[in-house]
């Protein structure tokens, strides 16, 4: 960076802006760095065999001698998912509440980093100095309790990061939005604020979580058998009230899936959820008790091919099976791109005999996030200056700005940016400055990062036509063919059904092979190449595929 631009404050995404998941926002002035977030995303339909997606680092690796800390806004996924991957390549200082603060902890302890890791729990009452920054916080509703928004005071002016929000006006669990706060911000006049966009399409106010639990109180008192219920693993409110459920109709409640079993743990551990000593029990112990006194709350309400809820559906739980006249409750709605894997899911359970009881026939599920009021009551709160709508595809940044400007926020004023563009304040002036390098970091396995778009392209071919491995084995004395041409489909075609097209292709690979060892091609990379061409062009005159051919030649 010039002298210039490090004089300047400068605001950008790494992940987060036109899409959903992975959110890291960064915030320079000069020689200092403050992350807020280090979320992941789920791979989308095209990324084949991909577990996660984090964002591109490489900035901060850059400048790592700069980052300040890490601040974390609350503990979905989305929000500190990337966390174990980030901190092996930067050892920065984590700022996170007291919930958000134990997940993040099991993460690293997961990943072996804990002890490395320097972790300051924070509360709404913090103030922590951040290089030239002075980071506060204040209390938001999300469907996860400790959240917090971001104050950052820098020599420019204030910056606010919302987080996830939403506001209840009856929380489950008593934390109303800190209202009192934000307006006491915004007072004092904030020169850019970062808002939450991910309903910013929906009208109206998001509803409560306590209209959930009537609606599940509900539910439990008319089921005559066995109830399942699933929902997010991180959604410890609803957690709670299915707990309170059970309580109330005298049920005792299994715990299903690894994820769900880890948060109700360390929820419960650091007294975020209340759950009386004789309500758990162990999932063996589920088949011995009446079917109306027993409960299950499980992971799976997204459809997951191997989540708790879709292997029951399937019948292939080893544990839990779910009978005719069950009540299953899937407290969630789909998340994009999801709606087929749980459409699936559900008529499994309608065929086995469940009473289904899902977000498009009941009011089992409300949204952590705020409609499109509770954004202009933020807008109007923290009256900012500058705007730039964050966490959301662009049609929802688009539609949050359009609500900054009906609540008198200036068009001028207003930046809907991608990921990597970077919005630069001087003298309380915003423009757009040069753009970032960022993109997405593919986690398959243990490799971060070692699938691109080669390997993506390769899988891709091989889901749609399959693959054809021959194999050659010539003479090291002459040059002759010794063995082979053998062939081996996979995902091609059934062998035992092409004998015939197989036989061809065999014959079209020995000629070929023949003709260019009479020519005196001896490099492999030439023989390969030839063979390729030859076999590709026949097989796809004959079938119109283009399988993947992978030519196997060898010396003896």
């Amino acid at each position: 960076m010039t002298k210039n631009q490090r004089e300047k404050l400068s605001i950008f995404a790494l992940g987060g802006l036109d899409e959903i998941g992975k959110n890291m926002y960064v915030v320079q002035y000069g020689h200092d760095i403050v992350v807020i977030d280090s979320g992941l995303m789920f791979p989308e339909e095209d990324m084949l065999g991909i577990d996660i997606v984090i964002p591109d680092i490489s900035y901060l690796v850059e400048h790592q001698e700069k980052v300040r800390g890490i601040l974390l806004t609350h503990g979905h996924e989305d929000h500190i998912g990337g966390l174990p991957y980030i901190l092996r390549k930067i050892n920065v200082p984590i700022y996170a509440t007291k919930l958000t603060m134990g997940l993040v902890e099991h993460k690293l302890r997961e990943a072996h980093l804990l002890q490395n890791t320097k972790r300051i729990v924070v509360d709404k009452h913090s103030e922590v100095r951040l290089g030239v920054f002075k980071a506060s916080f204040f209390h938001t509703n999300h469907s996860i309790p400790d959240s917090v928004g971001v104050c950052l005071e820098t020599p420019e002016g204030i910056v606010v990061h919302t987080g996830d929000f939403k506001f209840d006006m009856s929380p489950v669990n008593g934390n109303f939005a800190d209202m009192h706060k934000m307006a006491e911000i915004g007072k004092k006049g904030v020169l850019c604020l970062l808002s939450d966009s991910t309903n910013a399409e929906r009208p109206g106010f998001t509803g409560s979580e306590r209209q959930v639990g009537e609606e599940i109180n509900e539910i439990f008192r008319k089921a005559r058998q066995r109830i399942i219920v699933a929902t997010f693993a991180s959604n410890i409110h609803r957690i709670q009230q299915v707990v309170d459920a059970c309580h109330m109709y005298g049920r005792k409640l299994a715990v299903v899936g690894r994820s769900m079993v880890n948060v109700v743990n360390i929820a419960s551990d650091l007294g975020y959820l209340k759950i009386p000593s004789d309500l758990i029990i162990d999932l063996d112990e589920i088949n011995r008790l009446p079917l109306d006194q027993v409960a299950v709350i499980s992971t799976g309400s997204q459809g997951e091919a191997m989540s708790a809820l879709t292997r029951m559906a399937n019948a292939a739980h080893r544990k839990v099976e779910i009978l005719p006249g069950d009540t299953v409750i899937i407290a969630a709605t789909p998340i994009p791109g999801n709606e087929r894997l749980i459409g699936r899911t559900v008529d499994q359970l309608f065929r086995i005999g469940a009473n289904v009881i899902y977000s498009t026939t009941s009011h089992v599920h409300v949204s952590g996030h705020g409609a499109q009021e509770d954004l202009k009551l933020m807008l109007n709160l923290m009256k900012p200056k500058y705007f730039i709508p964050i966490h959301g595809e662009y049609r929802m940044l688009l539609a949050h700005a359009k609500l900054a400007e009906s609540v008198g926020v200036d068009p001028e004023h207003i930046f809907i940016c991608e990921n990597g563009d970077i919005v630069e304040f001087s003298d309380g002036k915003a423009s757009f400055g040069p753009k970032v390098y960022t993109g997405k970091v593919l986690i398959d396995g243990l490799g971060i990062g070692d699938v691109g778009n080669i390997v993506l392209r390769d899988r891709k071919l091989l889901s749609q036509d399959g693959i054809l491995v021959v194999v050659v084995t010539l003479s090291k004395a002459n040059g002759t063919i010794l063995s082979g041409p053998d062939i081996i489909s996979r995902g091609f075609v059934y062998v035992r059904e092409s004998e015939k097209l197989l036989d061809e292709a065999n014959k079209i690979v020995y000629h070929t092979m023949e003709r260019c060892l009479q020519e005196q091609v001896s490099e492999w990379a030439s023989l390969k190449t030839s063979v390729r061409d030859a076999l590709s062009k026949f097989l796809y005159e004959k079938t119109r595929r283009r399988p993947m051919i992978l030519p196997i030649i060898m010396e003896v």
